[in-house]
């Protein structure tokens, strides 16, 4: 006997047809007006974001592919309209997948959250996080983008918690891995297409993106923003070295599948989609997102590989001989050496930011300015940033959550060197996280609140990474979730 009356759940409602055809025709009547006093490119960005809200709130997962695609393709973009605040596609992508999933809790449709080590440690940076700005507002002008800004970047912490509860399969998480794969080969193919070609078809081609929320003007790169140097690769992420850094994260995911015994790919395909990636990064000329690769796929091959350890010596030591990487290897001997402006500048950051630290330990000036005159906020290194920002508590928040990720990865290795079918996933997402952490002490794209799309990588990442454990572990002690 059925009961009639029995609660309707959230993904019953969105897929009745009374709902969908109700939300049809809202659309279409706001579309309308909007259309008549705001012009076709609002009227057609509202009609876009409907329609994505609309698939998100089918499929979460669909929602966690355009999150993905977002950060990859069109980091900057923003819709072409303000309501109070102009939004970004990265936003409202976030926050659909975050509202869905938050929907399902709320409802009863999920009864239980999983969680891993990292959660309360997580949690703990958060609340940090938010004193530290309350604290901080002093400083600067609260302005409703540093609220946005601030809002985005918790938001992205927050993702963290919700990778690890949705992952609840390998399935789910081999699949999000390969939407990872995909779009970071396709911002390579694009940024190695943008160099090859002539830098005015470049320039007025992301002068197009301007329309989206991008800057306009000379957009392109060169060294040391000399135009007689080298142009420098940034595909659609603006800056050299923040687009050399997403690269890095999804390379290094990319490399173990070279050798995995049940590569998530062909493996010609695999030697693609890591050759483009490569080449993408190479052109970026960023120093650190170099040597951040480098420290990545060491890591691969100390963990695992350790016998190709040799091979990769050499294959880095002709590498530094080839006639092409003459101009690459000069400026990472200058790097090193201390000797261009660039690396002059950031080690006088590095002072001033300590500076600022032992003035402010606890909970740092926040995100909003200086109270100083004689310091500024802001400093090429991840880890100094947040002890500016939120002082030596929110350091130590940062590195409790390292702790909790890297000691849950060590002592459940073995699972994963038993199980060759999970270890390349596995193995490639540590790889990511452990290179970004590189990459943080020559730059701060990974915490900054300019680079929203590089700070949800990393942590998308992170959680995945930690999600790849407790999965493991299921797989050992058998299903932990009810």
């Amino acid at each position: 006997m059925t009961n009639n009356h029995l609660p309707i759940t959230s993904y019953q409602l969105t897929q009745s047809p009374l709902f969908i055809g109700g939300l049809i025709g809202l659309t279409a009547l706001v579309g309308g007006l909007i259309l008549a006093f705001g012009g076709p490119i609002i009227a057609a960005g509202l009609l876009l974001a409907v329609l994505a809200a609309v698939i998100v709130l089918r499929d979460i997962e669909i929602g966690m592919w355009g999150v993905v695609a977002v950060i990859c393709l069109l980091p900057f973009a923003t819709l072409p309209f303000k309501i109070v605040i102009t939004p970004t596609f990265l936003d409202l992508a976030l926050g659909a997948v975050m509202a869905v999933w938050l929907l399902r809790l709320v409802t009863g449709q999920q009864r239980r959250v999983v969680t891993a080590p990292i959660t309360v440690p997580l949690l703990v940076f958060i609340l940090v996080a938010i004193f530290a700005f309350i604290f901080g507002l002093n400083n600067g002008p609260l302005t409703s983008q540093l609220i946005r800004k601030f809002a985005e970047l918790i938001l992205s912490l927050g993702f963290v918690l919700v990778m690890v509860d949705y992952c609840r399969t390998w399935e789910r998480l081999e699949r999000l891995t390969k939407v990872w794969l995909l779009a970071g080969a396709a911002a390579a193919f694009i940024g190695i297409a943008l160099w090859l070609i002539p830098d005015e078809t470049t320039n007025t081609l992301l002068n197009y993106l301007a329309r989206l929320g991008y800057p306009g003007g000379t957009i392109i790169r060169y060294i040391e923003e000399n135009p007689e140097l080298s142009e420098r690769a940034i595909g659609t992420s603006v800056d050299p070295n923040v687009y050399g850094g997403l690269l890095v994260l999804i390379g290094t995911l990319a490399a173990p599948q070279l050798l995995a015994k049940r590569p998530l790919f062909p493996r010609w395909l695999v030697v693609v989609i890591f050759g483009l990636i490569f080449v993408a990064l190479m052109l970026t000329f960023s120093r650190g997102a170099f040597v951040a690769l480098v420290g990545g796929l060491g890591f691969i091959a100390l963990v695992r590989y350790r016998r190709l350890m040799p091979y990769m010596v050499v294959a880095g030591l002709i590498l530094l001989v080839l006639p092409i990487t003459q101009a690459y290897v000069a400026r990472l001997v200058e790097g090193f050496m201390g000797q261009d402006l660039a690396t002059q500048m950031r080690f006088g950051e590095y002072r001033d930011a300590w500076s600022l630290i032992l003035r402010y330990p606890l909970f740092g000036v926040g995100f909003a300015g200086s109270p100083d005159i004689d310091l500024y906020l802001g400093v090429a290194m991840v880890y100094l940033t947040i002890g500016q920002q939120m002082g030596l508590l929110g350091l130590g928040a940062f590195i409790a959550v390292m702790v909790s990720v890297w000691g849950y990865a060590f002592f459940n290795r073995h699972i994963f060197k038993a199980k060759p079918e999970l270890d390349g996933i596995w193995l490639g997402l540590h790889a990511a996280v452990f290179s970004g952490l590189i990459a943080g002490i020559f730059d701060h794209y990974l915490f900054n609140l300019e680079f929203l799309h590089a700070v949800t990588a990393f942590w998308m990442l992170l959680g995945l990474a930690t999600a790849a454990t407790r999965l493991g572990v299921e797989v050992v002690l058998g299903p932990l979730i009810g």
